[in-house]
């Protein structure tokens, strides 16, 4: 029987196949046992958000009322308190009763874009028994006057603020937004982090032309999502101590290979079971093994990194050379015909 386990955040996996954030999925907890059950080896729960925090604290008035001139972010968007549908005490007693029902680790999540009171609430969902946390990290700077760096700056020190916390492994859900995303994931691994969940993906909204009203729109990730992830993921390999988690657009089997062999430790599966059921883990797991069974592997960490920028035949295929090529292999079909 070929080997599918792997390991992430110093987690032992019976496989690179892991539920990942998604309130639909986990919000109601008691599905988490059918998670399980269907073959995930890990659940990031939904995520808690910093402005429950907030609410909680009675700070909402004061954090709009008098930070929207200094913050201009603030005048954008916030949310209303029914969006909540648990408080922080409720989050911890669902990663609780999650802890109780099922042998599979389980990862809280945090969803900030500040500091916040994260070091506390972390340290409560290090007790509450969380085997991991996963940092999403999100902000829209809007502010003119605010430079880049002190955006970077602003995810060290949440960083560096809930690893310091807690002796929990941490793993930051990133961006692909950075001027320099190789410098920026050394300075959150010199900052503490233990993994890298690339990457993030921000729901635009949309025009509503019968109405005439800006409203969320949710589009649910397709295959061709996971080509950026999987480039970075090739060329961060190796280069800085972390574990890598791919996520957007991880569908098939075939997409949780390809990610695991440019060096990601597990795919985090939400869209597919979105559209299809969680029953789909299922037919990934067998379908991943019926190929490395086919292709003679014993382990699926014998593929591992195989085809990252440091082990690839031509390591230039994942920067601008690739580029270069895709532009000059291409030709419309009316290029086609011209040159036929």
């Amino acid at each position: 029987m070929v080997d599918i386990s792997t390991t992430y955040l110093g987690l032992k996996l019976r496989s690179p196949l892991v539920v990942g954030a998604a309130a639909p999925l986990t919000e109601d907890i008691v599905n988490v046992k059918q998670i399980e059950d269907a073959g995930a080896s890990a659940i990031v729960l939904h995520s808690f958000f910093e402005e429950q925090l907030l609410e909680e604290r009675h700070a909402l008035y004061h954090h709009i009322t008098h930070n929207t001139e200094s913050h201009p972010e603030a005048t954008s968007y916030f949310p209303e308190q029914e969006i909540f549908h648990v408080g922080s005490e409720g989050y911890l007693e669902q990663i609780r009763y999650a802890k109780e029902k099922v042998d599979i680790p389980i990862i809280a999540s945090l969803n900030s874009s500040t500091i916040g009171a994260w070091g506390d609430y972390a340290k409560k969902i290090e007790q509450a028994g969380a085997d991991a946390i996963e940092l999403n990290i999100y902000s829209l700077p809007t502010d003119l006057t605010i430079k880049g760096e002190q955006i970077e700056q602003n995810y060290v020190d949440i960083v560096r603020t809930v690893t310091n916390s807690v002796n929990l492994p941490v793993a930051v859900k990133l961006s692909p937004f950075f001027s320099s995303m190789a410098n920026m994931t050394k300075r959150l691994s010199d900052a503490g982090a233990s993994g890298l969940v690339l990457f993030n993906r921000f729901y635009q909204p949309d025009i509503d032309l019968v109405t005439l009203e800006a409203e969320p729109n949710l589009l649910l990730s397709t295959a061709r999502d996971n080509r950026l992830p999987m480039r970075w993921i090739a060329i961060l390999y190796g280069t800085v101590p972390v574990d890598f988690a791919a996520t957007s657009g991880i569908r098939t089997a075939h997409d949780v290979i390809k990610m695991m062999m440019v060096g990601a430790n597990v795919t985090m599966l939400v869209s597919v079971l979105l559209s299809h059921g969680i029953e789909q883990l299922g037919k990934i797991e067998k379908d991943l093994i019926e190929w490395l069974e086919v292709k003679e592997y014993d382990s699926i960490e014998q593929l591992q990194g195989s085809m990252s920028q440091m082990n690839c035949s031509d390591p230039s295929i994942f920067e601008r050379v690739q580029y270069l090529k895709a532009v000059q292999t291409y030709y419309p079909r009316l290029g086609m015909a011209y040159r036929s």
